[in-house]
């Protein structure tokens, strides 16, 4: 057996998870030298992960969803143990935005012949966030949608319930606090990212949104119709696939190391796939704090140059802005 120590855990009721769990323990043990730890209702993923680190695993592998990978980078945040991804949830986004592919054979050469990559984490209602937090209309859709519908149809299941929820928009006064600045508008959705791909359209007003360049990226969306709603969906989209900044008049963005966002009437949060409660919301960019197996950079498709565009307010409704003395 290889002499490469790793620890494995996973979360036997991820979204896809199936029949790839009970093999992977055996077709990890090829390359690793593998202990490996089951999370239960007894035992959390950020448990089991704190074990691995303490018992000097090198290579601490999170087998599931984001919300479990989330967990695990939890517990190994500040410390030079390194994560690594197998991606079995619905979503898997943070694997995307990693360059880790969804299909078991990928994910696995990742880990075995990626490369070790700081990124910055957050910390978001004394959670920690690897991806991205959302208020309102996304944290809505992915909150809304059933576990079973998750599990028989993946990512469909989300586009579902999202259509239902642009059916009946509800614009909401949003207060933003950052460093600099108090911001005020009415919005149907707020994103704190970290990092995403492009198919988290929500989070997309920035031209590029990197988890290297020790800050936050906001974007506020203020869609009030149906029709508004998918013409926005659709140029985020588009600019995030281009590597340009969103251009219409109801998007929105800005970059920060803290941001504190409180609404009007309450909203659900959902901080890495998972519902927390309602606002505020309260994160904070942790630089550099986390050590990833990533894709090697060659084998990712080099983003063209963003545009010098960092902030982008005028044309929300209702906007004031007020600079912190």
């Amino acid at each position: 057996m290889t002499e490469r120590r790793a620890a494995l855990i996973f979360n036997p009721v991820a979204g896809h998870a199936g029949d790839a769990v009970e093999s992977l323990p055996s077709r990890l043990e090829r390359d690793f030298a593998l202990t490996v730890y089951e999370t239960s209702a007894e035992r959390s993923a950020a448990a089991c992960a704190e074990a691995a680190r303490r018992e000097g695993a090198p290579l601490v592998i999170a087998a599931g969803g984001d919300g479990t990978i989330s967990a695990v980078a939890s517990a190994l945040l500040g410390t030079d143990t390194c994560l690594g991804i197998i991606p079995l949830g619905t979503a898997n986004s943070i694997a995307a935005t990693l360059g880790i592919p969804d299909a078991l054979e990928g994910a696995i050469e990742v880990l075995v012949h990626g490369e070790r990559t700081r990124i910055d984490a957050a910390r978001a209602n004394g959670r920690t966030m690897i991806l991205l937090s959302s208020v309102g209309l996304h944290a809505d859709t992915v909150g809304e949608t059933p576990q079973d519908a998750k599990q028989r149809w993946g990512v469909l299941a989300y586009i579902t319930t999202g259509l239902k929820k642009l059916m009946s928009l509800e614009p909401f006064q949003v207060d933003i606090e950052t460093d600099d600045h108090r911001i005020h508008c009415r919005a149907v959705a707020v994103t704190v990212a970290n990092m995403a791909p492009p198919r988290t359209v929500l989070a997309q007003g920035p031209p590029v949104l990197s988890p290297e360049d020790g800050r936050l990226d906001l974007t506020i969306v203020s869609a009030t119709t149906l029709i508004e709603a998918v013409a926005t969906g659709v140029h985020l989209l588009r600019t995030a696939l281009d590597g340009e900044p969103a251009e219409r008049d109801n998007i929105g963005f800005l970059a920060a190391r803290r941001v504190r966002i409180s609404t009007d009437p309450p909203q659900h949060v959902l901080i890495d796939g998972e519902e927390v409660g309602t606002t505020p919301l309260v994160v904070e960019c942790l630089p550099s704090a986390l050590t990833v197996m990533a894709a090697r950079r060659e084998a990712v498709p080099a983003p063209p140059p963003a545009p010098e565009v960092e902030v982008k307010l005028d044309g929300l409704p209702e906007l004031e802005v007020e600079p912190k003395a």
